[in-house]
């Protein structure tokens, strides 16, 4: 692999110009195949085959009308009266009147009112799902809202037909500034940080458009592209970071540029190709869950890693042979030299090594404690931001008419089924039966809100009354598909540790070393999960954060956590550990070759994890409720691995360990292929000259 990928790195440094035009004509490609087929992607979220999902099509097959509408989209428009008065019926009713006639509409309710008058509302059904909502048919729900406001009600929609309000991308853009900063310092040089974002923005941008194809194919999650994005980002900056470190470092030896490109491919990009991998397995492995909207987001996710890694190396490359002198910076030699901050750090740990390992360790586990109290949901209009429509409305429901009619329940059942009496019930609506009759449908409100756990309680209590065929609703289908993903955690953190294993047993050549990661990893994600339920489930620091709203955790999260985590573990554990081994290998003893081998790579991932941080926790100042949370996730992740474990568990242990870290049956020895991670054969290859004289002109000029 070592060799390959170092002839492609000499290739592309050569051939920069056929490099650079292939990699334009994909990316024109890509966009203008978005421009032609992209479709809107969807905010539900649905898992076939749950009770839930059966319950609707039992609706579909004896009550067809009730079926085709329960396809549609769906919007509850509420209506009040500034100061708290009753409600101006004449205004109200010229705002249903005007819904009623709006584009795409099927059906509109009698306006509900509550006890006192105050507030009421209204159920719009579309004959479309939310995705192929024409933009006329969304513009007529915010005019007939806009109209009321203007004749003297407040006015505000929530459902599935409400369109997101879009936001400046502030938060982005201030993570792309510090990770700019950060690559500034490292390098010491303008060109050298601009190419690592010049090749993340291509592969963002590749990944992106590619999504926005496949809306055209199959229904798509609006977070698909966001998380796809915002890990895209992250992975194509650090890989691109560790490649340009190296060719620098290559340059300083005295080789060539298209040598330098070449070794640097051979060396960093090897590593940076197995790192991609198991990004990219962890994430495609999100399919063994058999939970499509999460297949889709591993898959999108997935995909572009794979471009972020293909344009490391190869368009990175060609980028460096067009850079020429000027991606140097007057300290380049002093790179190649051990960092004096990361030996004094580890030599200090090396000197503690039980100390370091005690704190990390305590002090994760103190963190993961309120994982113990993980809830898992899905969000509602009620976690959206507090300035916006769907949250307004929300709050005014509850309100006006209590938590539970923000989350009614659908129950199916045999004729005269009686539902009154059942604990959690606030109000039970007189039953409908189909023409043939034998199924009728009962609306409950629940007298606690849909992220309640009494709620989910009240889900499960229905299902078991007598003469009860299904419950479904929203409220119904969030609680199934967080239990489906609650289920599905644990299989899945198995295949990932074993993976993890089997992996770095094959490139550390170990049975220890890789024991160490895994079980670090599970720490990282442990702690992880208990910031999350600190912050985003307990409030604590919310406000802080700009969290308007608590509640369970994204029930797709903690799963999307440990794929993501884990690619991203092994991401700094191979560029970290590999030079330990690496001077271990070359006659080094156990604890210099972690003193010198931590040395080495501990600037640089140092950087990387400072570049995740940022562009992870970027996106928390963002509005969306799912976004917030995902980012704070990976970002605390990043904090936690990089920062803890691989900056202090890792080489305390690696210390204790000595010569036995490095340890491995002589029978799994001969099993195991050598992958060369770490390149060590290019290391014993003679400089090849470049056999054309490098293309550092302009073709017409050349030509």
């Amino acid at each position: 692999m070592a060799t390959f990928l170092y002839r492609l790195g000499r290739f592309s440094s050569r051939r920069r110009w056929t490099v650079l035009l292939a990699w334009t004509a994909v990316l024109v490609a890509a966009v203008t195949g978005m421009a032609v087929l992209q479709k809107p992607t969807t905010a539900g979220f649905s898992i076939p085959g749950t009770p839930a999902q059966q319950t609707i099509d039992l609706l579909a097959a004896r009550f067809p009308q009730a079926g085709a509408q329960s396809s549609g989209a769906s919007a509850r428009v509420v209506f009040a009266q500034p100061g708290g008065g009753r409600l101006d019926a004449d205004a109200m009713g010229r705002a249903v009147d005007t819904l009623e006639s709006a584009p795409q509409v099927a059906a509109v309710t009698a306006p509900a009112r509550n006890a006192d008058g105050t507030v009421a509302y209204v159920q719009v059904t579309y004959r479309v799902p939310a995705g192929e909502l024409s933009g006329e048919a969304r513009d007529g729900l915010d005019n007939v809202i806009k109209w009321a406001r203007a004749d003297g009600l407040i006015a505000e929609a929530g459902g599935d037909a409400v369109q997101a309000g879009g936001h400046a991308p502030v938060g982005e853009l201030i993570g792309v500034v510090v990770a700019a900063l950060v690559l500034v310092v490292t390098f010491g040089s303008l060109v050298a940080a601009g190419l690592p974002l010049l090749t993340a923005v291509v592969g963002v941008a590749l990944g992106f458009a590619g999504i926005g194809i496949a809306t055209r194919f199959t229904e798509l999650s609006g977070t698909t592209s966001t998380l796809a994005m915002m890990l895209g980002l992250a992975v194509a900056i650090d890989y691109a970071l560790f490649i340009v470190s190296r060719y620098r470092g290559e340059l300083a030896a005295g080789r060539d540029r298209v040598e330098a490109a070449g070794r640097a491919v051979g060396t960093a990009g090897n590593a940076v190709v197995f790192a991609g991998l198991t990004v990219i397995i962890a994430l495609a492995g999100l399919a063994v869950a058999g939970i499509p909207f999460l297949t889709q987001m591993g898959v999108a996710a997935a995909g572009t890693v794979a471009v972020a890694v293909l344009i490391a190396l190869t368009l990175l490359p060609a980028l460096l042979g067009f850079a020429g002198p000027r991606i140097t910076a007057s300290r380049v030699r002093e790179e190649t030299d051990k960092p004096a901050l990361g030996q004094r750090w580890v030599r200090v740990i090396a000197r503690r090594p039980v100390v370091a390992l005690l704190a990390a360790v305590l002090g994760l586990g103190v963190i993961a404690l309120p994982a113990l109290d993980l809830r898992l949901g899905l969000p509602t209009d009620g976690s959206a931001a507090a300035d916006t429509t769907q949250r307004r409305a929300y709050d005014l429901l509850s309100d006006g008419f209590g938590p539970g009619f923000n989350g009614p329940l659908t129950v199916v059942a045999e004729p005269g089924t009686s539902l009154q009496g059942v604990p959690g019930v606030a109000v039970v609506a007189p039953a409908v039966t189909n023409e043939a009759g034998d199924t009728s449908v009962i609306t409950v409100i629940p007298a606690t809100g849909p992220q309640d756990a009494a709620t989910e309680e009240l889900v499960h209590t229905l299902r078991g009354v007598d003469h009860v065929l299904g419950v479904t609703g929203t409220t119904a289908v969030n609680a199934d598909i967080s239990e489906k993903l609650s289920d599905a955690m644990i299989p899945y953190l198995v295949l990932v540790v074993g993976l993890a294993f089997v992996l770095l047993a094959l490139v550390f050549r170990s049975l220890l070393v890789p024991l160490k990661a895994t079980l670090g990893f599970l720490l990282s994600v442990a702690a992880t999960f208990g910031a999350l339920v600190a912050v985003f489930q307990w409030g604590w620091m919310a406000q802080e954060f700009g969290i308007s709203q608590t509640g369970p955790i994204i029930s797709f999260l903690p799963i999307l956590l440990i794929g993501i985590v884990f690619g991203l573990a092994m991401d700094y554990q191979v560029f970290l550990v590999t030079r330990m081994r690496e001077d271990f290998v070359h006659g080094a003893s156990a604890r210099a070759a972690v003193i010198s081998g931590f040395g080495h790579g501990a600037r640089v991932v140092t950087a990387a994890a400072l570049i995740m941080m940022s562009v992870f926790f970027g996106f928390m100042l963002g509005p969306e409720a799912i976004i917030k949370s995902v980012g704070f996730g990976l970002g605390m992740a990043i904090v936690f691995d990089a920062v803890v474990v691989r900056m202090i568990l890792v080489p305390a242990v690696m210390t204790l360990l000595g010569r036995a870290a490095w340890w491995l049956p002589g029978w799994l020895d001969r099993v195991l292929p050598d992958v060369d991670v770490e390149g060590e054969k290019l290391t014993r290859r003679p400089v090849v000259p470049a056999v054309e004289p490098e293309p550092d002109r302009e073709p017409a000029a050349a030509a």
